[in-house]
């Protein structure tokens, strides 16, 4: 066999090799990206009791499971699963920062208002943490279930002011992924609505 038929042979060999081990390698599932829901309209509250303060809107901390653009769910007592094949578009904290930082601009009675990606000064804080936003199964319903533990913080001191747990629960209107995020989006109005009535009450 003379070298130039060998080396034609071994080349062949290692492209039929190559081939059958791209066949054999898992698929990447497709991934639908949901953002939340946008949210309901709101009618601004009465200018005359504006608070001139500057509000700043942080993240909220959250642990790892949370933290991500996984949509969690609990079939089962303490099992943490997520809806295959699905994503939202952001992390699960900044879904609801933004959300928080839209029911404050609709509410109107904060001087003005960022988030902690901004550079701007500010004479109040709202911090805390995400300790749950989920939907979980009970009864063998599907639920939602939204829990931020709230701290409002002067800037200037690093004082707390105040510190409140907020949980909201949805009940899906369904079993498919887009009535889950449906869900999601109306706990998560119920949620914002229930922290700016809390924060504007602060002083």
């Amino acid at each position: 066999m003379t070298t130039l038929l060998l080396l034609r042979r071994t080349g062949l060999l290692a492209c039929s090799l190559a081939l059958a081990a791209c066949s054999i390698l898992p698929k990447a599932d497709p991934q639908t990206v949901y953002r939340l829901p946008p949210a309901s309209t709101r009618a601004a509250a009465n200018t005359s009791s504006s608070d001139p303060r500057a509000l700043r809107i942080a993240t909220p901390y959250a642990s790892r499971n949370l933290d991500s653009e996984r949509i969690l769910v609990l079939p089962e007592g303490n099992v943490v699963k997520s809806y295959a094949g699905a994503r939202w578009s952001d992390p699960a904290p900044v879904l609801v920062r933004e959300r928080l930082l839209e029911a404050f601009q609709a509410d109107g009675r904060f001087g003005s208002l960022s988030g902690d990606q901004s550079n701007i000064a500010a004479t109040v804080e709202l911090a805390g943490s995400l300790q749950a936003f989920q939907s979980e199964y009970r009864n063998g319903v599907p639920t939602i279930v939204i829990v931020y533990d709230a701290r409002m913080i002067d800037t200037a001191t690093r004082r707390q002011l105040a510190t409140q747990r907020f949980s909201v629960t949805q009940p899906v209107a369904g079993g498919q992924l887009p009535e889950v995020v449906s869900a999601f989006g109306q706990a998560s109005d119920r949620l914002a609505a229930e922290v700016v009535t809390w924060a504007a009450g602060i002083r």
